[in-house]
């Protein structure tokens, strides 16, 4: 049984350990996208296919090593290896 868009999102954000405005931001410019949608949004082809293509080139991004999982907007949600932030 296939997951709902929804779903597949949820398990992503859990996967990256990304806040869901963060995401929502990154994804389609839209920080409330995650909590409308739980609210009952339909989302448009156009919104579903630029989410499914963020997190397909997130996953492939982390896959080779450009990015890694460390936390909420504040630690830098998906921080570049190799430019991080020195304070």
């Amino acid at each position: 049984m296939e997951r709902s868009f929804l779903q597949r999102i949820e398990a992503f954000l859990n996967e990256s350990a990304m806040p869901p405005s963060v995401f929502g931001r990154a994804a389609v410019r839209d920080p409330r996208l995650i909590s409308d949608l739980r609210s009952g949004r339909e989302p448009g082809r156009d919104i579903i296919c630029r989410v499914e293509h963020f997190m397909n080139k997130w996953r492939a991004d982390r896959h080779i090593g450009d990015v890694a999982p460390s936390g909420d907007r504040r630690t830098r949600a998906f921080r570049r290896l190799g430019t991080e932030f020195k304070a």
